[in-house]
């Protein structure tokens, strides 16, 4: 049974579709897209979809408990939910007080709050004799002074150092790990023709990633029993350049 956040589009429908096509029953989760979420759920085995704001303390503890009353148990969790807002680096003032405080609420204590609610049944999990699995999706911007702008890569470089506390902190009952993608075909970035030209043309793929190309990432870090407390940068090679 795996919960992956904002997997109504994008990455987050890639993962959750690559994990079902492994036998996983998926829990889908959105802030809005309530529609599409109820659509995919009716189309993969076994799932089911849940709404929620991540920028809602309550809300995010309230998921978690939503879907181990639907399915009963928990073995993976995906935190892919984020937030990501274009401010050039230069312009400080717009990045304001309150700005800073969203991304720092959706892309890094809402993925720790439901890591923390996740832990008992993950652990449980575990004692059928194969750890739980934790994927975190951060950004090649969290290790490189890169991004839409410093606010998003701040509160994604805080998303992997947590990784590495909490694998540290959880081990060996559950593994966690992060997959820090660059620049992936999404509506999201479909608007960044500029940031569609620097993959193309500086990066050794010569391609931005396609969802598709993150989901088979995260499915082979969950199958793995071993690996924790890494942080796989998937850029096609850009942080080479």
């Amino acid at each position: 049974m795996a919960l992956v956040t904002g997997s109504t589009s994008g990455i987050g429908a890639a993962i959750a579709r690559r994990l079902a096509r492994e036998g996983y029953f998926v829990a889908l989760h959105s802030r809005s897209s309530v529609d599409v979420g109820r659509a995919m759920a009716a189309e993969l085995p076994g799932a089911s979809y849940h709404q929620a704001d991540l920028g809602d303390e309550t809300a995010a503890c309230d998921l978690v408990a939503g879907v181990l009353k639907r399915h009963g148990r928990l073995d993976v969790l995906v935190n892919n939910a984020g937030l990501s807002i274009r401010i050039p680096h230069t312009d400080l003032k717009a990045a304001t007080p309150a700005l800073w405080r969203q991304m720092l609420d959706v892309n890094l204590i809402a993925p720790f709050m439901l890591i923390a609610e996740a832990e008992p049944a993950l652990r449980k999990s575990a004692a059928n004799g194969r750890p739980a699995s934790i994927i975190n999706i951060g950004t090649h911007a969290g290790a490189r002074p890169k991004g839409s702008s410093i606010p998003y890569a701040v509160s994604k470089a805080g998303l992997h150092h947590a990784t590495r506390l909490l694998a540290l902190s959880l081990g060996p009952d559950i593994r966690v790990n992060c997959v820090a993608p660059g620049l992936v075909e999404t509506p999201m970035t479909a608007g960044w023709p500029d940031m569609l030209e620097t993959w193309n043309t500086r990066s050794p793929m010569k391609r931005a990633a396609k969802p598709e190309d993150i989901a088979d990432l995260v499915a082979a870090l969950i199958a793995n029993d071993y690996v924790t407390g890494e942080i796989v940068i998937a850029d096609g090679g850009l942080n080479l350049t």
